[in-house]
């Protein structure tokens, strides 16, 4: 069995020195703060959130079992890294949608998650459920989550520096690019040219971890804000919409009452 494991990216049983554990731990617990968050300001049945909730709990938790932080069954935390890999891509493009700036692409987002499910059910089937079908997975996964953090960040930023709004989704689509950049880097390094350098490797791919939990959660905290408002103003609508309903049934009623005199 290979000692690597990959949640959502390379990671090795890590034994060689203190402070590389040290420096694990600080980004793993980092990865738990989206999770308080999201539960916090009860946005884990909000739109396309839970996506981001299940993400960073499953990463959490598969960090935790990497760096023997919780002791379990080595094959237990090898299928979970692997399972942990395949639902990367999905869970993310779920949570993209909520950037979508029209009806339609998210229509079309919603029908390649499926269709990206559809692919990594066949090279399960050709390969079996291992590291290597995880790796296979990867590549597209990481450049399609790119490419659409690359889209949804350039309009976010347009909308938060002209409109000064929405500051909140900047920042979370800004976090998913910057891990996502960091991680597809980590990807050609590690896997596609195998290099050597596996110990500061793990030291990037911690890093970008720690900064872009740092930064999403921030974020989320802005974002909060914003759909706190949202949603005052649809009870404003809604409230409005009842008064002036019963405004015109009233109005009705009343001309209903009134007589009317045909003309001789």
């Amino acid at each position: 069995m290979q000692t690597v494991v990959l949640s959502p990216y390379p990671k090795e049983k890590i034994t060689r020195m203190n402070w590389f554990n040290v420096v694990g731990m600080i980004s793993t617990f980092s990865l738990f703060v989206p999770v308080i968050f999201i539960i916090a300001f009860r946005l884990a049945w909000y739109k396309s959130f839970p996506a981001l909730l299940i993400y960073y709990t499953m990463t959490f938790g598969f960090n935790l079992l990497s760096l023997d932080f919780i002791k379990a069954d080595k094959n237990f935390i090898y299928y979970y890294g692997v399972a942990n890999n395949l639902l990367d891509a999905p869970l993310m493009l779920s949570f993209l949608t909520y950037f979508s700036k029209t009806a339609l692409f998210r229509k079309k987002m919603k029908i390649a998650i499926p269709v990206f499910l559809l692919f990594e059910l066949i090279v399960i089937a050709l390969k079996g459920f291992n590291i290597q079908s995880a790796i296979i997975v990867l590549g597209p996964g990481l450049v399609l989550v790119l490419c659409l953090s690359l889209l949804f960040f350039i309009h976010q930023a347009k909308i938060t520096i002209v409109h000064q709004k929405a500051a909140g989704k900047a920042l979370i689509v800004a976090s998913l690019l910057f891990a996502y950049g960091g991680y597809s880097f980590i990807y050609v390094v590690y896997y596609l040219l195998r290099t050597p350098y596996k110990t500061d490797t793990f030291l990037v791919y911690y890093l970008i971890s720690l900064f872009s939990s740092v930064l999403i959660s921030t974020g989320i905290v802005f974002e909060r804000k914003r759909v706190r408002e949202l949603m005052e103003l649809q009870t404003a609508r809604k409230e409005l919409r009842v008064i002036y309903g019963r405004a015109e049934e009233t109005e009705t009623a009343l001309s209903k009452k009134e007589p009317h005199f045909k003309p001789l």
